[in-house]
């Protein structure tokens, strides 16, 4: 998990020092990337997994944007002599605000594009998110009888539904890094990103106890703009 947070900062400051620019001038961009899963779950012991996404964005203005996202990943852990691995499937909706829709810069956005400096070009990318969707769970586990009776001391469960779908909403923090120029403007931008899902059930693990389970997701991707602007 280190390595990957270590090679997502350098990634990203290689980026920094390279041509970049605001975000896209182009109203539909595509994306796939990749990173590793935290889960928050009643087994304490995080074992961090891959997953990996797909998701396509469309820029209502050039710093807000809504979207779709894929996600396909491991969640895993163990605790109290007992584990899980869960290969989920999710979904959702969601939608991005910039900061620099709040940053001064000329009506005219191409404009804008070629005067703003790096530091202001950097800035006016990081944006924070949420959105509403869906998991689905696949989950194999082992409790122990240890741990079976931990439960049922604690009014907890071990769960009878090992494949349910359920209602998450995913809170979003990153940064895209666009790169590359065209007449339009760039059309290629490394993306860094936290997802950090919330769940409405707890049933992640396999195991219901007091709180509904949560994950974390940190992931490097690629965005590719479609398209030109009128």
């Amino acid at each position: 998990m280190k390595k990957l947070l270590l090679f997502s900062f350098i990634a990203s400051c290689c980026l920094i020092c390279s041509s970049v620019s605001a975000q896209f001038s182009r109203p539909v961009s595509i994306g796939a990337g990749a990173g590793g899963t935290i889960n928050l779950t009643d087994m304490g012991n995080v074992e961090s997994k891959f997953a990996f996404y797909g998701e396509l964005d469309y820029l209502i203005t050039p710093f807000i944007s809504v979207g779709l996202h894929g996600e396909k990943g491991t969640l895993a852990g163990n605790g109290y002599e007992s584990e899980f691995k869960n290969r989920y499937f999710a979904g959702n909706i969601n939608g991005k605000v910039r900061v620099g829709q709040f940053l001064d810069g000329a009506e005219n956005y191409s404009y804008y594009t070629l005067k703003a400096n790096t530091l202001s070009r950097i800035l006016s990318n990081i944006y924070v998110g949420a959105g509403a969707g869906l998991v689905k769970n696949r989950i194999k586990r082992q409790i122990s009888d240890y741990y079976a009776d931990y439960l049922l001391a604690r009014e907890g469960e071990i769960a009878s539904k090992l494949g349910e779908i359920h209602f998450v909403v995913p809170l979003n923090v990153g940064v895209d890094i666009p790169f590359g120029r065209t007449l339009y403007g760039p059309q290629w931008a490394l993306n860094v990103n936290y997802q950090h899902t919330l769940t409405f059930n707890d049933n992640l693990d396999g195991v219901i106890n007091s709180k509904n389970d949560q994950y974390g997701f940190v992931s490097l991707g690629v965005k590719y703009a479609l398209f030109n602007r009128k």
